[in-house]
């Protein structure tokens, strides 16, 4: 029996959970949950990590309780977002937050140095204004001295395990994502940032996922009372841990991590960088056990969340599980958005925001929560459909059934739903599978399992999912045909070309 301590830090919350592994099967008990909430300063959104950080250790500590015998530690995390350290190893400030306004316009005038699609040849990311490249171009760009005085730059669950272990190392699907490493060498791609005028010095060394990295330092050690654990990098971003835990039971089935952001992809041996990949706009992000990613950022629960602040602010304090339940009431396809309207991206009063492109479509506005949260819904459901649509055209292989896993997995609307929308069944759970195949990277490192298969192997002992079977086809179809129309006017027209294919 080997005991494990996962930090699974999302965009909204981070929790610490205790992994047992007892031969096939895994049991998980969150011991700590703590908000993650970013702090606005004089016009600049930022991430607090030194509150995270007293968060870890005081979950580390909780677990140390409830368990005598915890053989190491693992942090994973959302992609993209990194820290910046001085010479002295020392935070130079706080790291900004990928929603921040500070990347308006980078990414049209980074295109207009080196060609979109040579990025994505050499890299195979999805363009998006979120990406690290993008940031730190947004960086120079300003002429910001804090990348003069860098000597290191970490992802964010790389912050945390140097904070732990003392070992400043990049995990690689966490790299992955930030669009300057190399998919095919696996290795950074220096050549590119060096063209950009950014600075490849920072970049550390790269770890696999599933390596350990070293004993706690001795104060987290005697603080935590984890004296002998040790800190592994499981696959440290937070989708590739999700999708460790997919328990597929046909091969090419189609996945959905979904949470925050919604993730919308199938599991490839290796990159699939195209044209056509390149016009839908798909992402190719490691994995375990040297697999990929290809997938698709969708907007996701995020929508709700940022609904659900401006309602209690205005009086209205409603929990999540309240408004899945006024959803269920409301009538269906009554209203339909685009989730990634470019005007929905950053925080704010989310009402309003739909309000604003229900008008300007010519639809009905949403009357209330219940009704705003249905049309969220339905139109995640139908952006999941058009995804995967994209996906089964790019590769040429249809899925016959889609896991959801995550969050979303315990939201019935959303799994019935985007069974509706894709006519296809499906698979809902583990629900925190991103917790899970945390700690099954971290059961690969100590030795106790010998790959990913055998890590899904234990998933579908120790969790049985849902089953959500399509049904009301002909009413889907029909809302997914408004739904092309409405998003017709928002895609970028190369993408529309590869769906209407």
């Amino acid at each position: 029996m080997t005991q494990m301590v996962a930090v699974d830090l999302g965009a909204q919350s981070g929790r610490v959970a205790v992994g047992t592994l007892d031969r096939d099967r895994l049991s998980v008990s969150e011991v700590h949950r703590f908000p993650n909430i970013p702090v606005q300063a004089r016009g600049t959104l930022y991430w607090d990590p030194l509150r995270l950080f007293e968060e870890i250790q005081i979950g580390l500590a909780a677990a140390s309780a409830s368990s005598a015998d915890v053989a190491s530690v693992g942090v994973d995390s959302w992609g993209v977002d990194y820290a910046l350290l001085d010479a002295d190893e020392r935070l130079i400030e706080n790291p900004v937050h990928h929603r921040d306004r500070r990347t308006d316009g980078a990414m049209e005038a980074l295109f207009a140095e080196i060609p979109a699609r040579e990025i994505y040849e050499r890299t195979g990311i999805q363009l998006m204004p979120i990406n690290s490249l993008v940031q730190l171009y947004a960086t120079v760009a300003a002429k910001e001295p804090v990348l003069e005085i860098a000597k290191t730059l970490l992802l964010i669950p790389d912050l945390f395990h140097f904070w732990l272990s003392g070992v400043a190392a990049s995990e690689y699907t966490n790299a992955t994502t930030t669009q300057f490493l190399d998919p095919r060498a696996q290795t950074w791609d220096t050549e590119l940032l060096e063209r950009l005028g950014l600075p490849a010095r920072v970049l550390p060394e790269l770890v696999r996922p599933a390596s350990p990295l070293g004993a706690l330092l001795p104060e987290v050690a005697e603080r935590t009372r984890l004296r002998r654990a040790v800190v592994v990098a499981p696959a440290t971003h937070d989708t590739a841990s999700a999708v460790a835990a997919v328990p597929f039971r046909q091969r090419g089935s189609a996945y959905i991590s979904a949470g925050t952001w919604s993730l919308v992809g199938l599991e490839l041996g290796s990159p699939l960088i195209s044209d056509d990949a390149f016009a839908a706009n798909l992402t190719n992000e490691g994995g375990i056990d040297n697999t990929i990613r290809l997938l698709k950022n969708v907007n996701g629960m995020w929508l709700v969340h940022e609904c659900q602040q401006a309602w209690a602010a205005a009086g209205t304090a409603l929990d999540f599980d309240e408004l899945v339940h006024l959803a269920q009431d409301a009538p269906s396809h009554v209203t339909l958005i685009d989730p990634d309207d470019a005007s929905l991206m950053q925080p704010g009063s989310m009402p309003e925001r739909i309000r604003q492109v229900c008008l300007s479509s010519g639809q009905p506005v949403p009357d209330g929560p219940g009704a705003v949260v249905r049309s969220i819904v339905e139109s995640l459901a139908l952006k999941y459909r058009y995804t995967v649509d994209l996906l089964t055209r790019v590769t040429g292989a249809a899925p016959s059934e889609i896991h959801v896993v995550g969050g979303g997995a315990r939201n019935e609307l959303l799994c019935q739903s985007t069974a509706d929308a894709t006519g296809l069944p499906v698979l809902a759970g583990p629900g925190e599978a991103t917790v899970v195949g945390n700690l099954l990277g971290q059961a690969i490192a100590l030795g106790e399992l010998s790959s990913l298969d055998e890590a899904r192997a234990v998933v579908r002992t120790s969790f049985e999912p849902g089953v959500f079977e399509p049904t009301r086809r002909a009413e889907w179809d029909d809302a997914y045909g408004r739904f092309r129309e409405i998003i017709g006017g928002t895609r970028p027209s190369a993408e529309q070309a590869v769906a209407s294919r």
